[in-house]
Formats: structure tokens, C-alpha cells, sequence
């Protein structure tokens, strides 16, 4: 069966797209094992396109603690092991591009797991250096006292501190959930790299979670700065000159007005 999804260009796909949001986990089991996996809803792409959708919107299937639904990724590269393998996936992608079936996966750019081999290496890693730099640390708590917490009920404060690192790391969310630090270079490559990973194997698009974040000021609330959107746009250049008809979709959940501004002119998210 040749794929409907490579046939020809459609830069404009996502105009039309009907997305049905899957949580693997918790769709089909076809191993028996009470968890739903990739095999499992490869099994049900035919009934998932007899109900007149074109687009399955992933939530996240990577390795994880799963203290956040997965959205706490300890690898960004990696399939949970309850959902099955990477050939499984490659496999599932495959299948639904036959069946005209587009895929979009959740990219939380913000922040990782505490378990992420990046944390752990920084936790370990000398004051100012490049891995240590991977993630935003302080001495004090008294940093960025402007942005909210925003998981009062669980939180109460937006630092942590580290024994390991001797100092405190910046999370917007939970306290398992450490920030990237998006000035940091080498964040920015490995996102490229996760990027390219996935594209390659044919994913059609990321829902890119928290992105209002991404980036702390002091004296700001840390939310909208115009750091971040010139981080989204020099990421949607990226994708625009390297891969055809893939889409960026952007979780801004902020009030209407700060939210039209990840368009951009055209030139941010989708």
C-alpha cells in the first residue's frame, strides 16, 4: 500500500486537519497486559479513519516517571516500554501515512524529569559550566519573584533545592519538573537534534507545550518575553528550511492577546 501522506506537497494541511487526541496508554491493549500500546492502536487505525479524521494527536509516549501524565520525559528519543518499541513506533507512523493519517506528537520544550540524564548530569556538573548551564540554577530564592507559581496547590515556590548541586534549580511546574535553560546553546542543539529525530521518521508535526516559558527575565512575570519568540521563530526558520509540510503548533495558554502572538507574522508557530 503506497502512503496518501507522500504523494504531493500540502504545506496547508493543518487548515483542514480533524484531530482525534490519543493517550496511547490508555486506547488499545494487544498484548493483554492492561496498558495500551502501539501495536495495539495500530490495530484500530482503520477504525480510527472510518470516523472521519485525518490527524492523531499523540500525548506523550516517551520513557518517564509518569508523575505528569509523561509530560515529566526522562528521554526525549525513547519510547515507554509499556507502549511497545521504536520499530513499533516507526511501524505505526508508517501505517497511518497509508491510511492518509497525519501524526502529531507532544514536544514539552520547557522543562524535563529529574531523571533525565541532562539533570542528572548538571546536578553533578561545576558551576557554570556548559552541561551544568543545561538547566537555570541559583544561589538564593530571591530570583524571577515576579512570575507566579503556578501549581499553588502543590507548590510553593517556583526553586528547589538540589543536595547534590548545593544550590536551586528553576521549575515553572512541579518540583520533579526542572526548566531548561534556554539560553543555554547546547539546549538549543539538542532540541534541533530531537527535531530531526523525529521529523526523520516521519512525524508530520509537534504540539510544542508551554512554550510561553521558555525564558526568565528579571522584573518580567516570565511569560511572553520577546526572547521566546524569537526563540520560535529562529526554530520555525529551522523546520521551514529543512523538512516539507511539517506543522508547529503551540500550547499558549495565556489570555487571547499575549496567545495571537505565537503566530507571529506567519513566521512562528502555526
Amino acid at each position: 500500500m503506497n502512503s496518501l501522506i507522500s504523494e504531493k506537497s500540502n504545506p496547508l494541511w493543518y487548515k483542514d486537519a480533524i484531530i482525534y487526541q490519543v493517550h496511547v496508554r490508555s486506547f488499545y491493549d494487544s498484548n493483554g497486559d492492561g496498558i495500551g500500546d502501539f501495536r495495539g492502536l495500530i490495530q484500530k487505525l482503520d477504525y480510527i479513519k472510518s470516523l472521519g479524521v485525518n490527524t492523531l494527536w499523540l500525548l506523550p509516549f516517551y520513557p518517564s516517571p509518569l508523575k505528569d501524565g509523561g509530560y515529566d520525559i526522562a528521554d526525549f528519543t525513547g519510547i515507554h516500554h509499556s507502549y511497545g518499541t521504536l520499530a513499533d513506533f516507526k511501524r505505526f507512523v508508517k501505517e497511518a501515512h497509508q491510511r492518509g493519517l497525519r501524526i502529531i506528537t507532544e514536544l514539552v520544550l520547557n522543562h524535563t524529569s529529574t531523571e533525565h540524564k541532562w539533570f542528572q548530569r548538571a546536578r553533578k556538573a561545576k558551576p557554570g559550566s556548559a552541561y551544568r548551564d543545561f538547566y537555570v540554577w541559583s544561589d538564593t530564592t530571591e530570583k524571577y519573584k515576579d512570575a507566579r507559581i503556578i501549581f499553588q496547590d502543590f507548590e510553593v515556590s517556583n526553586w528547589t533545592y538540589d543536595h547534590e548541586a548545593k544550590a536551586y534549580y528553576w521549575h515553572r511546574f512541579y518540583s520533579h519538573q526542572p526548566d531548561l535553560n534556554f539560553e543555554s546553546p547546547g539546549v538549543q542543539k539538542e532540541i534541533l537534534k530531537i527535531l530531526d529525530f523525529w521529523f526523520q521518521i516521519g512525524v508530520d508535526g509537534f504540539r510544542l507545550d508551554a512554550v510561553p516559558y521558555l525564558f526568565e527575565a528579571e522584573g518580567t512575570n516570565c511569560e511572553n518575553l520577546p526572547k521566546t519568540h524569537k526563540y520560535l521563530k529562529q526554530l520555525r526558520k529551522y523546520v521551514d528550511d529543512n523538512y516539507q509540510d511539517k506543522l508547529l503548533l503551540a500550547e499558549a495558554n495565556q489570555w487571547p492577546n499575549d496567545s495571537r502572538d505565537y503566530f507571529g507574522d506567519g513566521d512562528e508557530c502555526h
